[in-house]
């Protein structure tokens, strides 16, 4: 009996607290006016106690942070193909290891080597009877033995035959082969000095000289010099030149950071990532880095005429960055920034705020959505 009494009683009670709450609420979602890109309280708001406001602060300079990818110095790297197709008789070289210029790195069994080989050794076979024929009619044309017809032609053939000797001794010598023998053995030699940092070449495998999509058999480079390639955007574009210094700092070495020097920046912009390429080096004599690893690089900027505020008083508005800045008390405008770098919670405004003015750090997302609200 006393049950069915309380029940009613509770139901009432509830109605009428929420009845007490809802003008509360309806007080303060009306208490905000919104016109264009401002917002206004009235005095006494209780709103206003939930906003906090400061001046900005003047900055000279700003941290930069990008990220970036190791790659191997391309000065001192080169990627070593099979120059003639065939078999891979001997591998000399292994990976690691420290060649020289000239230095041997495998052998390929092929009979275009071979070929190669045997037109050198005709072409010096054919040089060498030329030459006899020639020196023979010369001195019989001393005695008048012969005419100069043929004493002519003689020579023409000894030009040409010196011409092909030449050649094809060239062609030999540039893959390191010799033209007193044919053993269709082709030296696949290292053209600068250098670590193997990459070996892609076993034995008996058959390589050919059409280097299409294949990798490299071997990928000698100073593992000592890297190049940092950077990946910025336009934004950033004005905050970096050549010759600039460059932290660069990986998970792998917590705490510690290794310096770089940006040497280019390039003149147009990826077309599918809207990036900009900036290629820098670092010194590695310690080895310590590996390359394609990623790392943060972070460098000093310049922002003679900026101002930096906290970054939670900037927030994005689809592809805008804008903040509110604080007009009269209780009234506040949105305006749209251009921003810079931002380094320890702070960010770099570099046009749309004046020093005299006040920028609202707390209580920003409050106010975006108030005046999302009020149809702004």
């Amino acid at each position: 009996m006393k049950m069915g009494i309380l029940i009613p009683i509770l139901a009432c009670c509830a109605l009428a607290l929420m009845g007490c709450h809802r003008p509360a609420e309806t007080g303060e979602a009306s208490d905000a006016k919104v016109s264009g890109e401002s917002i206004e309280f009235s005095n006494g708001s209780a709103q206003l106690a939930s906003l906090a406001t400061m001046a900005p602060e003047p900055t000279k300079s700003a941290i930069v942070h990008l990220n970036g990818r190791l790659i191997w110095d391309e000065e001192v790297t080169v990627r070593v193909f099979a120059p003639f197709g065939g078999r891979v008789s001997k591998i000399v070289t292994q990976l690691g290891q420290v060649v020289q210029p000239g230095e041997s790195l495998a052998l390929i069994a092929s009979a275009e080597y071979g070929q190669a080989q045997a037109d050198a050794h005709r072409a010096e076979v054919d040089f060498q009877l030329a030459e006899r024929t020639w020196r023979r009619l010369k001195e019989l044309a001393e005695h008048g033995a012969t005419s100069f017809k043929d004493l002519s032609a003689a020579e023409a053939d000894y030009s040409r035959a010196r011409s092909e000797k030449e050649r094809a001794a060239l062609r030999l010598g540039l893959y390191g082969g010799a033209t007193n023998a044919v053993d269709h053995i082709c030296p696949l030699k290292s053209p600068l000095a250098g670590t193997v940092v990459e070996k892609n070449i076993n034995p008996g495998q058959e390589v050919r000289s059409d280097i299409g999509s294949a990798p490299p058999l071997f990928v000698i480079t100073d593992p000592t010099r890297l190049w940092i390639q950077i990946d910025a955007t336009e934004q950033d574009l004005k905050r970096l030149k050549p010759g600039q210094t460059v932290s660069v700092s990986t998970r792998t070495y917590p705490g510690q950071t290794f310096t770089g020097r940006i040497e280019v920046v390039s003149d147009f912009l990826d077309p599918t990532s809207r990036t900009i390429k900036v290629r820098g080096s670092i010194e590695n004599s310690k080895r310590l880095l590996k390359a394609e690893m990623f790392v943060s690089a972070d460098l000093e900027a310049e922002e003679p005429d900026a101002l930096q505020v906290p970054a939670k008083a900037v927030f994005l508005r689809g592809e805008r960055h804008c903040l509110f800045v604080e007009q009269a008390p209780g009234k506040y405008e949105r305006r749209e920034v251009q921003i810079g770098a931002e380094r320890d919670g702070k960010i770099v405004v570099v046009s749309g705020l004046k020093a005299e003015q006040r920028v609202v750090t707390d209580g920003t997302l409050l106010l975006e959505q108030l005046m999302s609200e009020g149809g702004s």
